[in-house]
């Protein structure tokens, strides 16, 4: 299809709050002087809880991730505007939009997160106070934690990529102090019907599913307190409750009030204005809230500026005055030079061209028949994998949990590139979108990383089992296994958007062609108009640390299992543990070195059509062996193959 994404718009303007030259230095004062006491209470509040270990509670341990979330939400957009106001230039870079609107998503989805874990905390303590903490362990803090930022992180991704399918006019005036998603869509040149429905469907998931987890959680507390005897306990009960629901109050009272408001008002200005409630306030007043009602914390902020007091700095009066900044007679570019940056982004590109294989028509019946029987094959092997570890209870196990996420992840990695392929040489047209190629090159990070990932994971837990055969089942529990595998999502959704976000400053020619049958990352820079240096640059250092670190892990598990199985008296023993690591062996074998084949390939031979060919042995040909590797390598897995076709065929085999 064509894309939608033809901006051409170097700059945004943001009118902010008011025109009025006269109330800009109220509205910088105003607004600095917020923005100091936010950072300054919410950081109180940090150090209060690091450094008092009474404080080292799942409770503090929350309100801690919550104020450094209020710290990154205020510092996303008030300092832009305080830019603009001190330099009269109320300009941003198309970029620096995209960007400010995916990090104040990100950052308000966690919020959103935050208050309903902190909630479900406030739940455990009172009505279930003997098994408090054997629920709320550490490790199971952390993964509340992680998964929230992972459900922030896919709710802005979203939303982002919404935004690049979107066209702009010339000049774009947001009536507003930031970039915010609706006024943005409300300037676009093109249909954005699709967009206010999404917006409404994710608002609806994102922000009423927490609620709805906050007001359920706080039913069950009322209920528990109204039952307590003593009105000491009651009264208790209430206390450690009433800062959070002041903060959750504050915090859904003033985004209904900015809803309302938009609804209401006919002025966008107005709408502007009532959004300080939602961007600014809460922030703020977050510290005072559990500081003032808190007597463990106001105890600890007490012992942390008592402690400080030792550590003033004595400084002699001229000194002093020689050492003073004068924020007045700064220059411009100070605060503006970030924000004010010229654009790279000024992709007229409408799309790409896949060249694929070949160009020849001959071989095309050839490659399609190829292409779509390897891909059958990789589909069908793999959820055969899932649902027999699915089926088959004796295969709920950490190694064949992580050995289903294998799978699904081999599945996903052939459906970004192959169906492209196989549609570009069915329909004659090679032509993919640009806001299609980022996607994919975004989707081939996310789960080439995750296998990446899930592969050094795997090496640690069979290290585990065989180093540590006793201790496997307490170390390797479902939470901390969900928990692994949440953090190599974090990372490979991390690794992608970093890649994609720097392929976004790029700008490209008219009818760009690329030598491969998928968008990849280093075809797409070599035919970009801009410099790439610095594209290459991070290739190189996150590859090595990406793909080194996990590589450096495998080697160091198998090492330590090597050791072990020396030691070993018996054979059949040796020859059991090797049997356990064999498969897994054979995986990152077919994984490491055709990603170093095509590296090597790339480096040395200067035909496109050569690394294309390569790249097919890392991309298209482990996801298809995996299966074959773990089904003929295994006997368990043969067995529950073969138990999950046989009770299929009896399923189907009845009488008419």
């Amino acid at each position: 299809m064509k894309a939608r994404n033809q901006t051409e718009v170097s700059d945004v303007f943001l009118l902010g709050l008011t025109d009025d030259p006269r109330l800009q230095p109220l509205l910088f004062d105003l607004f600095l002087s917020m923005y100091l006491i936010t950072m300054l209470g919410n950081l109180l509040i940090i150090l209060a809880v690091t450094s008092d270990p009474h404080l080292h509670t799942p409770m503090y341990f929350f309100l801690s991730s919550l104020s450094f979330n209020d710290i990154c939400l205020s510092s996303t957009t008030v300092p832009k505007m305080l830019s603009n106001i001190h330099t009269q230039d109320h300009s941003i870079t198309y970029t620096g939009c995209l960007a400010q609107i995916y990090f104040v998503i990100v950052f308000a989805c966690l919020e959103h997160s935050l208050l309903a874990v902190m909630a479900y905390d406030r739940y455990v303590a009172i009505c279930h106070p003997l098994r408090y903490t054997a629920i709320m362990h550490p490790s199971f803090c952390v993964l509340l934690l992680l998964l929230s930022l992972l459900v922030s992180i896919m709710d802005a991704l979203l939303n982002g990529l919404m935004m690049l399918r979107l066209s702009f006019c010339a000049k774009l005036e947001v009536p507003h102090f930031f970039c915010e998603l609706i006024q943005i869509i409300k300037l676009s040149c093109s249909d954005t019907f699709a967009h206010n429905i999404l917006i409404y469907v994710v608002a609806c998931v994102f922000g009423g599913v927490p609620l709805s987890g906050i007001i359920s959680s706080y039913s069950c507390i009322l209920s528990s307190i109204l039952h307590m005897p003593s009105p000491g306990g009651k009264h208790k009960a209430f206390s450690t409750c009433g800062s959070h629901l002041c903060v959750v109050v504050l915090f859904y009272g003033t985004c209904v009030s900015v809803y309302i408001g938009s609804t209401a008002a006919d002025s966008p200005r107005k709408i502007a204005v009532a959004s300080v409630m939602y961007a600014v306030v809460p922030q703020m007043l977050n510290p005072f809230i559990y500081s003032l009602r808190n007597r463990d914390m106001k105890g600890a902020l007490r012992r942390v500026i008592n402690n400080k007091q030792c550590w003033k700095i004595q400084m002699d009066p001229l000194d002093s005055q020689e050492g003073q900044i004068h924020l007045a007679s700064m220059h411009p570019l100070t605060f503006g030079a970030f924000f004010s940056m010229e654009p790279t982004n000024e992709t007229t590109a409408i799309e790409f061209l896949l060249l694929g294989l070949t160009d020849n028509p001959e071989l095309q019946a050839l490659i399609f028949s190829l292409f779509l029987s390897i891909y059958l094959i990789t589909v069908l092997g793999n959820l055969l994998i899932i649902l027999a570890v699915s089926a088959d209870p004796h295969l709920h196990t950490p190694m064949y949990f992580f050995l289903s996420i294998l799978s699904f992840t081999d599945v996903c990695i052939s459906t970004t590139t192959v169906p492209q392929g196989l549609l570009n040489i069915q329909a004659r047209d090679h032509s993919i979108t640009y806001a299609g190629c980022l996607a994919q090159i975004s989707s081939v990070l996310t789960f080439g990383g995750l296998e990446n990932c899930l592969l050094v994971v795997m090496a640690y837990d069979r290290y585990v089992a065989i180093c540590h055969p006793l201790r496997y089942t307490v170390i390797m529990h479902p939470g901390f296994c969900v928990l692994l595998l949440l953090c190599s999502l974090f990372l490979s959704a991390v690794h992608a958007l970093l890649h994609s976000l720097m392929v976004l400053r790029l700008s490209f020619c008219q009818d760009v062609e690329i030598p491969h049958f998928f968008c990849e990352l280093s075809q797409v820079l070599k035919t970009a108009c801009s410099d790439t240096l610095i594209n290459n640059l991070l290739i190189h250092l996150v590859s090595s640390l990406f793909f080194g670190m996990p590589l450096v892990g495998i080697i160091f598990s198998y090492a330590q299992i090597l050791s072990s199985i020396l030691r070993l008296p018996s054979a059949g023993g040796k020859s059991k543990a090797f049997s356990t690591c064999g498969s897994h062996l054979c995986v990152v074998s077919l994984f490491y070195g055709t990603g170093f084949s095509v590296y090597m390939s790339s480096a040395v031979t200067g035909s496109s059509f050569k690394n294309v060919v390569a790249s097919m042995m890392y991309i298209v040909i482990p996801q298809m062996l995996n299966p074959f590797i773990y089904s003929l390598r295994n006997k368990e897995m043969k067995g529950a193959l073969r138990h999950l076709i046989c009770s299929t065929f009896s399923f189907l085999d009845f009488d008419p």
